[in-house]
């Protein structure tokens, strides 16, 4: 079936600067016209159609024009097409912020709202109504022009400090410099991936701050004082900017909140998540703190007990920069689990190959790989999404790190889903960027375990955003309430600790074996070894990013970090300024709780599969229906209820923490 020219995907390999400079242009002007169009309809004859409806095409090309160039700030490999999409970002979202502000359009939709139609309207076209005039309300159009002018003045500041504290973050290198004797406890695949330099006549290497060296350097590393080393460069990753512009970010927020008429920042913010206000999420994390703490506290008198025998001496305890090695010293010597030899088991391509199927039998599609992908760069690889032979979606697969890539793991949509005129869907095209250990000469990418969870976390946003049939963008895929967003990934992780699963996929990287049950049964059963550090950890974050939103215009970021630490069950590392190299407090700030918040839904929705199996054809139909399909047509709670079919509760949550039976 021939795609409309619509659904076409985009060249990346053509990208030049020029071609990012006159396609953010290009895209700009088009908005001009169709705001221009919406605001020159005669008065009386506007129609949902002709007022509403357009705001849609502004969405879908501002949309196409981040996924087709400004993305490349993030994966290209040529600095100069990095630092023009960046500038051409800063440029694009500087443009969709002033679109908030123009009165003519909010004075547009408000007429359209006061009529006939407008009041017969419901379901999603009465819900895009109301965003849209609520996203008018929360830029202040109900206040002085003076105001509205400081408020877009101060929104516009916001997205260059957005896009400053990233790409600081994602440019900022620094390493350790040791010799393969200080890298025991290391195996040799991982020694043969890293970079080496040659000092004082010696071969060394380069265990940098990237995710693949740095937590298994953390993990694994013999070398305390090297460990505490890399962890302190960690924890001051971007310090020298960006602790300053987050200062500015705060007293920015703040002032935005504070001119809206809200107590703060956070309350701005979460009057449009599922939470609703600061309170109900302050609550949240203070009780899962106080339910989380014995277990916190069983499991950090474990890993001492592993610390005093490792020294052969009594231990005061473990620092932060040590609990995840002797997190997995206990994995090694209680459990028999060695995440290094457990990688053996999960190549890459096995691992795909069993996401691929789970995935496909979960939701009734097929992933097909594309030949000629024409991606940003030789390593990403393209597929397309068919469901009963028809090419639905596309999603690309950025697996691997790169110097000055995007640092993390996440799913950007480069491509939204919608109804078009005619009928027919526009297909949408979403990215998975990750870095995961490239392959070598001698060794295919191998994953520990933790990685597998995350590579099947982060496709769930795939399939999120691809599987969506929502009639408009606005609430395509994972366009739900930020605090909702990661649940039904959050959900898929539990693919990652089903015995069965597991064994169907995994095959040793040399012998082709699958993994040996007993090794699978000990996985599972350590599942919570440490679990109670992890989740305070994720509270302390949570805490802190409440904190910095609260009221008022000055924070000290520094003492703020150091005054919560006790949450995370540590002391606080002094000289250290983590918050810098935190990206979530841009685009998560004051919503960080959300992953916790939002892990409560995920565990309660898979109860349906635990009972039902993974392989239940209704249950998936159901999330594929009920969840992916829907998108945020309707609020999280209702999608939770819906699936569930009754109201959600903490149990299955607080079982996976293991803090019940």
């Amino acid at each position: 079936m021939a795609e409309s020219p619509g659904n076409v995907l985009f060249d990346y390999t053509s990208v030049t600067v020029d071609a990012i400079r006159q396609g953010v242009d290009a895209a700009i002007v088009r908005c001009d016209e169709l705001l221009d169009a919406l605001v020159a309809v005669p008065s009386g004859e506007r129609t949902f159609a002709n007022t509403v409806a357009p705001l849609e095409d502004v969405g879908e090309a501002l949309g196409d024009a981040n996924g087709r160039f400004t993305f490349l700030a993030y994966v290209a490999s040529e600095k100069e097409l990095r630092d023009t999409a960046h500038e051409y970002e800063e440029k694009l979202d500087t443009y969709s912020t002033g679109l908030g502000f123009r009165e003519d359009v909010y004075e547009a939709l408000r007429e359209f709202a006061g009529g006939d139609e407008a009041g017969a309207l419901d379901g999603d076209e009465a819900r895009l109504l109301e965003f849209s005039l609520r996203d008018f309300r929360r830029n202040g159009m109900e206040l002085e022009r003076d105001q509205r002018d400081r408020l877009r003045e101060l929104k516009e500041r916001l997205v260059k400090l957005s896009i400053d504290f990233s790409r600081n973050i994602d440019e900022y290198e620094d390493a350790v410099i040791v010799t393969r004797e200080e890298l025991s406890g290391l195996p040799d695949p991982y020694v043969a991936g890293l970079s080496r330099e040659t000092v004082d006549g010696e071969d060394r290497y380069r265990v940098s701050l990237d995710y693949p060296e740095f937590y298994p350097f953390m993990e694994s590393a013999d070398d305390g004082d090297l460990r505490r080393e890399l962890f302190l460069k960690n924890h001051n990753k971007a310090a020298d900017k960006n602790v300053e512009s987050l200062g500015e970010a705060i007293t920015v927020r703040d002032e935005v909140a504070s001119v809206l008429g809200y107590d703060s920042w956070a309350a701005y913010v979460l009057e449009v998540k599922m939470a609703k206000e600061p309170q109900a999420a302050l609550d949240f994390l203070i009780d899962l703190e106080q339910r989380v703490r014995p277990k916190a506290e069983r499991d950090l008198r474990e890993l001492s007990a592993s610390k005093a025998e490792h020294l052969g001496q009594q231990a005061d305890g473990v620092e932060i920069w040590e609990w995840r090695y002797y997190m997995q010293r206990v994995l090694r010597e209680q459990h028999d689990i060695d995440q290094f030899e457990v990688a053996k088991y999960f190549p890459l391509e096995a691992v795909l190959d069993g996401l691929f199927d789970a995935y496909q039998r979960l939701v009734g599609v097929r992933f097909v790989p594309q030949p000629e992908g024409q991606a940003w760069h030789p390593d990403v690889r393209l597929f397309a999404v068919e469901d009963g032979g028809e090419t639905v979606a596309h999603f690309y697969m950025d697996l691997h790190p790169r110097p000055d890539k995007f640092g993390h793991a996440a799913a950007f949509t480069l491509r939204s889903g919608r109804r078009l005129a005619d009928g027919g869907y526009r297909a949408p095209a979403s990215a998975i960027v990750a870095n995961f250990t490239k392959p070598s000469e001698e060794t295919p990418s191998l994953l520990r375990h933790s990685e597998v969870v995350t590579l099947f976390h982060e496709f769930g946003h795939i399939l999120h955003q691809v599987m969506t049939r929502s009639r408009f963008r606005r609430f395509s895929g994972t366009s739900v309430e930020r605090d909702f967003v990661e649940a039904p990934s959050q959900m898929l992780e539990h693919w990652c600790w089903d015995p069965a699963l597991l064994q169907s996929f995994t095959r040793h990287y040399q012998t082709g074996e699958p993994i040996p049950a007993a090794l699978v049964e000990r996985i599972v059963a350590a599942k919570n070894v440490g679990s109670g550090i992890a989740a305070l950890r994720q509270i302390y974050f949570g805490r802190i990013d409440l904190a910095y939103h609260a009221n008022g215009r000055q924070k000290d970021t520094d003492a703020i970090a150091r005054e919560l630490h006790d949450v995370a069950g540590f002391e606080f590392p002094e000289e250290t300024h983590f918050q810098a190299g935190f990206g979530h407090l841009f685009g998560y700030d004051a919503g960080y709780y959300g992953y916790m918040w939002s892990k409560v839904f995920g565990d309660d929705m898979f109860t349906r599969f635990e009972q039902a199996g993974l392989d239940d054809a209704e249950v998936g139909g159901d999330y594929r229906r009920l969840i992916l399909e829907r998108g945020g047509t309707v609020d999280g709670d209702v999608l939770v209820r819906d699936f569930l079919g009754r109201e959600p509760n903490t149990d299955a949550f607080l079982r996976d923490l293991g803090l019940t039976e």
